[in-house]
């Protein structure tokens, strides 16, 4: 049943001096915008008595409309006192336009996280503490930072996992790392940073953020070690994003030396690194590496986020800010949105402080785990010349492609029969890179990695033909 529209949200236009009976003229407005799904079904419509009130009608007009309504089948008359509006055929002006091709029947799509598996039960425990318990006060508006609780229970649980040197007050939280970046690099502009350094290959959204801000960006490479720090010092950058728990979408990770090399260079005039930590709570056959934030806390902002733990739909992230930084990015935090909305805020708190985080993740990793390894076997025995790299950690597998595969060729080839695969030309800042293919597997089924690989195979096979 859907909210009720209620008197004075039902918006009817009547004549009184047009000589069509006001009950007929208020039960073809009704119609016209059931028939246009103006009025959803199940919609409860308002009581005769308060659209009587509203209109300035007698309550019989209204009644009459209504059964008149009800016969034709438009509406359904309820026990209580409740009139629905019923489900019937909506006429829609885009009724006839030809429908899209739709999504692949199997995606190998990145950034999905299995979110079938979002902790429901132990959510709503959370919310309903969260309610029972929040007082008053913490509903008022917040400073740009976000609340004291999520910000405690965030830096407790990073200084314990990730190694981070993290304090409430230098915490920030933020509408996922869409967000925080965002605001982070318009702010770093406003104060005179020129010039963005990127890994190549890299997540290519972050050059349209910094192309908005006004930085200038500059790729990088990425070697099995890490970001090129020799090149990173030519290249002129006063800002460099970096992923290095596991690069995106190599899955180099950055060694202890490389991490040292790029604390040096922060610490060269007016330098600032960000750490995008997106996915290094899920590894597997590695020892965790911990965030270079706890060698440099003044150097590095690190950039957290729920997407790929949780659900991206909540739209959960944090920032963890040198000092300096802290006041003009809660300050940009209250221009952009007025602040996260507080009753999550205060679910993940709670979430975390109990200890359902840790035990999520406990539960996701070897569910992961199994899927990157059946992915991993599968092109092993189907598709041996599609080699992966990077596996070691994270929610994808990047391969190579030998020369007589184009990505393009095979992912339309792919695409024709159900089959999503996604290419790594999107991710090369110079444009011109060696050719392969990034899998996510993290929403997929293990028969559903095997299937589509298998298809893939059948792909490869017909485009050598």
């Amino acid at each position: 049943m859907r909210t009720s529209s209620g008197a004075g949200e039902l918006l009817v236009e009547l004549h009184r001096d047009n000589g069509v009976p006001l009950h007929q003229q208020l039960e073809s407005a009704i119609r016209t915008r059931i028939r246009a799904g103006l009025l959803r079904p199940e919609t409860v419509m308002p009581s005769t008595r308060a659209l009587a009130q509203d209109l300035g009608l007698s309550r019989g007009v209204i009644v009459e409309a209504y059964q008149q309504l009800v016969a034709e089948g438009y509406l359904i008359s309820r026990g209580g006192g409740y009139t629905l509006v019923a489900d019937i055929a909506v006429v829609s002006p885009t009724a006839a336009a030809k429908p899209g091709a739709g999504p692949p029947r199997i995606d190998f799509r990145y950034s999905r996280p299995d979110v079938s598996q979002f902790p429901r039960a132990a959510w709503l425990r959370s919310v309903r503490r969260v309610l029972n318990e929040t007082p008053n006060r913490s509903l008022a508006y917040l400073d740009g930072r976000g609340t004291i609780e999520l910000r405690t229970a965030l830096s407790d649980y990073l200084n314990r996992v990730r190694g981070t040197a993290a304090r409430p007050e230098n915490m920030m939280i933020c509408n996922g790392f869409a967000q925080g970046s965002r605001l982070i690099l318009q702010v770093l502009a406003a104060q005179g940073h020129t010039r963005l350094a990127v890994e190549d290959p890299s997540d290519n959204d972050l050059r349209e953020v910094a192309a908005a801000a006004g930085l200038e960006t500059v790729g990088i490479p990425v070697l099995n070690s890490g970001i090129d720090v020799d090149a990173l010092e030519r290249s002129g950058a006063d800002v460099v994003l970096v992923t290095a728990a596991h690069q995106f979408p190599t899955g180099a990770v950055t060694s202890a030396d490389t991490r040292a090399a790029l604390v040096a260079w922060a610490g060269q005039g007016n330098r600032l690194v960000i750490e995008d930590d997106y996915d290094a709570e899920y590894r597997y056959d590695r020892e965790p590496v911990g965030a270079m934030q706890g060698l440099a806390p003044d150097r590095v902002a690190y950039a957290g986020t729920a997407s790929k733990t949780l659900a991206p739909g909540l739209r959960l992230g944090w920032l963890i800010l040198p000092s300096w930084l802290v006041e003009p990015m809660s300050q940009a935090k209250l221009m952009d949105d007025r602040g996260s909305p507080v009753l999550d805020q205060l679910a993940f708190a709670d979430f975390v402080a109990h200890g359902e985080f840790d035990r999520h993740l406990r539960r996701m990793r070897p569910r992961y785990r199994e899927l990157r390894d059946t992915l991993v076997e599968r092109l092993a025995a189907r598709v041996p010349e599609l080699e992966p790299v990077g596996v070691s950690a994270g929610l994808h597998v990047l391969t190579w492609l030998p020369a007589d595969l184009s990505e393009e060729a095979l992912r339309e080839a792919a695409l024709a029969r159900g089959l999503g695969v996604y290419g790594l030309k999107p991710y090369w800042v110079s444009g011109d890179g060696p050719a392969g293919l990034v899998f996510g597997y993290g929403s997929l089924s293990r028969q559903e990695v095997v299937e589509g690989i298998d298809l893939l195979a059948e792909v490869v096979a017909a485009l050598r033909s």
